[in-house]
């Protein structure tokens, strides 16, 4: 199949070829044809797997229908087509760069993203023009509703992106204001990891009879991506880990995850002094500054990130090489969207985590999410001096059961800094 098979206008098929595309994912094939025919979906799909083109294709088709169409009666000709709903600012922006991407030769297009973090001055005068897709996070396009600003009445498309994220960040609500602001007659397509519980009921509350997509669910091997789990002895033997593996051959670039802001603030400047060029990124930092760190790490100034697990959605860089888990993440699932950061765009990566003893609770869990055992690993004179905890057998988790509940309570998901000792916050880092 191609994308030519696909029946999108040409100025979407010129945008495809020009950026090297030439066969639809699986995702891309399977959800493409029944949003061009109108039809609401539910999709679930793995991180990586393309489902930012599967959504945004029809949405363009959406704009270049709408081209020449009087306004809906009753409504002012402004406000967007299509607006798209993301949890974190950086999915916003790789959403927003896709959108110009592939609409690069649809005359005229007219994107523009709505977050938290950013000045309200070039957000308000994007919303006073012409429009059409916005992509928003969902508190603050509630500010521009709330003012009057925002004007949704000429709605076509809404998308939820990672709504399962969305819900598990507490937009439940603002969701629900936003959807009251768009036309009864709009399409509708959610993307969730798991349509489980209150994701299901919030589909069954917002979409109309929705067709149900399923491709590489989150328990489905990564066969990109090689995972190896160390154990360490202690936070020191940890960081002897982590120190050996950036300074391999087969690094090209690194995306190190850390459980808390100040972690990620702590071990960047760690990184730092030892001469490594990196960089950290988290919620608490400036969007400025942040969309700087991103774009070192696109143009490759920066080999190593320090992240959070907010921070890092939506971060789709080529040539991550390396994911490594320094501090384990609260949640079974984002151990997938941890990992999907690399093996991108036909490469492939390796996933490590590096876990303690009392980290054994959530690496059982993650191992009975994603029913694969991840293969443990040694490295020759760093070898752990403690038995490694005996391994869990893993079996799929019961029809109906939530992952991360009824399995045993969640591990304290402590400091990783030595005791005793506190460290200023890191300041910008230069580029080497």
């Amino acid at each position: 199949m191609t994308f030519e098979t696909l029946n999108l206008h040409e100025a979407l098929t010129r945008a495809l070829q020009a950026a090297g595309y030439t066969e639809p994912t699986e995702v891309q094939a399977t959800a493409i044809p029944p949003a061009l025919a109108g039809a609401d979906l539910m999709v679930s799909s793995r991180t990586g797997s393309g489902k930012t083109a599967s959504f945004m294709l029809p949405a363009l088709t959406k704009v270049l229908a709408a081209r020449g169409k009087p306004a809906t009666p009753g409504t002012k000709a402004r406000g967007p087509r299509v607006l798209v709903l993301t949890p974190t600012r950086e999915l916003a922006m790789q959403v927003a760069k896709a959108a110009s991407d592939y609409g690069r030769f649809v005359p005229g297009l007219r994107v523009a993203t709505v977050v938290g973090g950013v000045p309200y001055g070039a957000q308000l005068a994007a919303l006073r023009g012409p429009l059409d897709i916005l992509i928003a996070t969902p508190g603050r396009l509630i500010d521009h509703l709330g003012s009057g600003k925002a004007v949704l009445g000429s709605l076509d498309m809404l998308v939820l992106d990672e709504a399962d994220r969305m819900l598990d960040m507490g937009f439940i609500d603002d969701i629900r204001l936003i959807v009251e602001a768009t036309p009864k007659a709009r399409q509708t397509m959610m993307y969730s990891a798991t349509f489980a519980g209150h994701v299901g009921r919030l589909a069954q509350e917002l979409l109309r009879e929705p067709q149900r997509i399923e491709v590489s669910s989150q328990t489905e091997a990564h066969g990109d991506i090689e995972q190896r789990l160390h154990w360490a002895d202690d936070f020191e033997h940890k960081n002897a880990l982590l120190d050996h593996i950036l300074t391999e051959r087969s690094v090209d670039q690194a995306l190190v995850f850390t459980s808390t802001q100040r972690d990620a603030d702590w071990l960047a400047d760690r990184l730092h002094e030892m001469g490594h060029s990196v960089a950290s990124l988290h919620g608490g930092m400036p969007q400025g500054r942040r969309n700087r760190v991103l774009q070192g790490l696109r143009s490759k100034h920066l080999k190593v990130l320090v992240a959070t697990d907010v921070a890092a959605r939506g971060i789709d860089v080529p040539t991550i090489s390396h994911v490594i888990n320094f501090g384990l993440p609260m949640k079974e699932e984002d151990y997938v969207h941890r990992i999907g950061r690399t093996g991108r765009a036909g490469r492939t990566g390796l996933a490590v985590t590096l876990a303690e003893r009392r980290d054994s609770g959530m690496i059982h869990r993650i191992q009975r999410y994603t029913t694969q055992r991840i293969p443990m690993a040694t490295i020759v004179g760093l070898e752990p001096k403690r038995a490694e905890p005996r391994p869990a057998p893993v079996t799929p988790l019961p029809r109906g059961a939530k992952p991360g509940k009824g399995f045993g309570p969640r591990p304290a998901g402590k400091p990783f800094r030595p005791a005793g000792k506190t460290f200023a916050k890191a300041g910008p880092r230069p580029a080497r």
